[in-house]
């Protein structure tokens, strides 16, 4: 499936500032969206990709760290660039402590600002497709029988099949097609992959 494409969302009460943006982030090919306030950007609705915030300091009603601590509170996960004409060390300090990927103190030059838009942008592609993998191994542990997740992580512990068998009180061959299933369905070609896909996953690989 074609990944969707990436959009920057842009906060800031300016009209003038928000046009500049515009022009500027519109300039390398990117897709903008501008709001004039965090309450603006909250009663969108966004498209399911690869985005990033370029969020101004003063906002009317909320300052953008206090946004940006109610976005994390609420679960959104999205990059943020801060810009403000009133920045101070401990406001940058705090900004960047919370996740911030940048924090630029306006006028800026404009390639400061797309670099970091770029670089916002391939950090949340990349978290993108962490959780995407993270969902499909979920599913196929889900797939997995009562019995295969007894033998998973008996398997990833190094145990040979009669050991397994007489762990849990079958017969070697049984095991052994335990064995066969769990590493197809979790898509494992070999034990070490195995191993990797159930440390992800948090399979302890303890011996009993």
């Amino acid at each position: 499936m074609a990944e969707a494409e990436p959009i920057v969302f842009v906060v800031d009460d300016d009209p003038s500032i928000r046009r500049a943006m515009r022009r500027l982030i519109g300039s390398v090919g990117l897709q903008v969206e501008l709001f004039g306030s965090a309450k603006e950007f909250l009663l969108s609705k966004r498209p399911d990709g690869p985005s990033c915030l370029v969020l101004d300091i003063r906002l009317p009603g909320i300052s953008g760290l206090d946004f940006q601590r109610e976005l994390a509170a609420a679960n959104i996960h999205i990059p943020i660039i801060f810009i403000t004409a009133h920045g101070d060390i401990p406001m940058t300090v705090r900004a960047m402590k919370a996740g911030a990927v940048e924090f630029l103190t306006k006028p800026f030059r404009d390639q400061d600002l797309l670099d970091a838009i770029h670089a916002a942008l391939e950090q949340d592609r990349a978290k993108r497709q962490q959780e995407e993998e993270m969902a499909t191994l979920r599913q196929r542990w889900e797939s997995l029988t009562p019995r295969e997740r007894e033998v998973l992580p008996l398997v990833v512990s190094g145990l040979l099949n009669k050991q397994i068998a007489a762990e849990i009180g079958t017969s070697e061959t049984t095991v052994k097609v335990h064995r066969g299933q769990l590493m197809r369905k979790m898509g494992a070609d070999s034990l070490a992959e195995l191993v990797r896909l159930a440390e992800r996953i948090g399979i302890p690989n303890t011996k009993p």
